[in-house]
C-alpha cells in the first residue's frame, strides 16, 4: 500500500511503511490528532497494508469500534466487547486489526482492562487507537505503544487536496474554503457541505457590523449557535480571526487580490471602515485569550460570552 490516498503526514506514510515491510511493525499504535486531520483515513489504509491488501473496500479482518450514539464515554462493556473480538482468531489469513476510535473517550476503568491486552495480544493481532488529544489515555497505555502526532497540513498540501477533491470550485471559491480549513481536510470538506457554517460566518460578519452600533442581536445568535452540542469552538475562533486579518490586510493594502474570503469582500471593506488597526488587533488578543481558556477545557459557553462582551466593549 502507497498510502497514495492520503495526501500530507509523509514522514508518518513513510515510518509506517518502512516498519510493516521489514516486519518491525508493532501491535500497538495511537493516531492523535484534531478532528478531521486524517486519522481514521490513515489508519484504515494501514490495517490494509497490515493484512497486505490492496483493494480499498470492507475486510472481515478490519474492525472498527466507534463509540455507541449518544454516549459520552466508552466503558467496561465496550471494551469486554473489544477484547473478545481481538482474541478471535483471524478468518481470512493470519493477522487482525481493530481500530478504536476516540480512545481517549474510555474511561479509566476501561482503560485499565484494556491494558493487558495491548501487553500481551494474540499473535497476529494489531490495535489502532485513534484520539484527538493524548491528554486522556493513560501513561501505562501510552508507554506501550507507538504514538504517531498527525500535525495540521501546509498551505501547499491543503491545495493539493483541494484542486483533487474539489476540481470544479474556482480559485476564488477556494479561498475562503482554505482560510475556514486552516490546515486540516475535514474542515474544508465540512465547510463545503454544511450550510449551518455558512449562517455562522454570516453571523459572525454582522456582530462585526453591528458592534459599532451597539446593537446585539447577533451577539445573541453567535451565542445561541456556539451553545449546541454539535459545533467545533476552533471553527467559530478561525472564523473570526480570517476576517480580522482580511480587513488588516484590505486596510494596509487596499488590494482585494491578497483577501482570503474574497466572496465576502465588500463586508471586509465596511468593517474596515468602522475598525481601528488598534481595535482589530485588541480583538485578536481578545480570541488568543479565548482560545488559550478553551484549550486548558474551560466551559466553553463562559468563555464565548466573556470573549463577545470584550469584544462589544473594544
Amino acid at each position: 500500500m502507497s498510502f497514495c490516498n492520503i495526501i500530507g503526514h509523509e514522514n508518518i506514510k513513510l515510518q509506517i511503511k518502512n516498519s510493516i515491510a521489514s516486519s518491525r511493525f508493532s501491535h500497538a499504535h495511537i493516531f492523535v490528532g484534531e478532528d478531521g486531520i486524517g486519522k481514521s483515513l490513515l489508519a484504515r489504509e494501514t490495517a490494509l497494508d497490515i493484512l497486505g491488501k490492496k483493494q480499498v473496500k470492507q475486510y472481515v479482518d478490519i474492525i472498527e469500534f466507534k463509540m455507541t450514539k449518544g454516549k459520552k464515554s466508552i466503558g467496561i462493556e465496550e471494551v469486554k466487547n473489544i477484547i473478545q473480538e481481538i482474541n478471535k482468531k483471524p478468518y481470512e489469513g493470519d493477522r487482525k486489526v481493530i481500530i478504536l476510535y476516540n480512545s481517549d473517550k474510555m474511561t479509566e476503568a476501561a482503560q485499565n482492562a484494556l491494558l493487558k491486552t495491548i501487553e500481551e495480544p494474540p499473535n497476529g493481532s494489531f490495535m489502532l487507537l485513534l484520539c484527538e488529544k493524548l491528554d486522556g489515555i493513560l501513561d501505562t497505555i501510552k508507554s506501550r505503544c507507538q504514538v504517531y502526532k498527525l500535525n495540521r497540513l501546509s498551505q501547499k498540501d491543503m491545495n493539493i487536496f483541494l484542486n483533487t477533491k474539489f476540481a470544479n470550485l474556482s480559485s476564488e471559491e477556494l479561498k475562503p474554503v482554505l482560510a475556514f480549513s486552516d490546515g486540516i481536510p475535514g474542515r474544508a470538506e465540512k465547510f463545503i457541505s454544511d450550510i449551518s457554517l455558512s449562517e455562522m460566518r454570516n453571523i459572525i460578519l454582522n456582530v462585526f457590523k453591528e458592534s459599532c452600533h451597539e446593537k446585539f442581536n447577533s451577539y445573541l445568535k453567535l451565542s445561541e449557535y456556539i451553545s449546541k452540542d454539535n459545533y467545533e469552538w476552533q471553527e467559530v475562533l478561525t472564523c473570526i480571526l480570517s476576517y480580522i486579518r482580511d480587513v488588516l490586510v484590505y486596510k494596509e493594502t487596499g488590494n482585494r487580490k491578497f483577501i482570503i474570503n474574497i466572496d465576502k469582500f465588500e463586508d471586509i471593506k465596511t468593517i474596515g471602515e468602522m475598525f481601528s488597526f488598534n481595535k482589530l488587533n485588541d480583538i485578536i488578543n481578545i480570541v488568543k485569550d479565548a482560545r488559550e481558556k478553551l484549550e486548558c477545557n474551560v466551559n466553553r459557553t463562559l468563555v464565548f460570552n466573556s470573549m463577545l462582551v470584550k469584544m462589544q466593549e473594544v
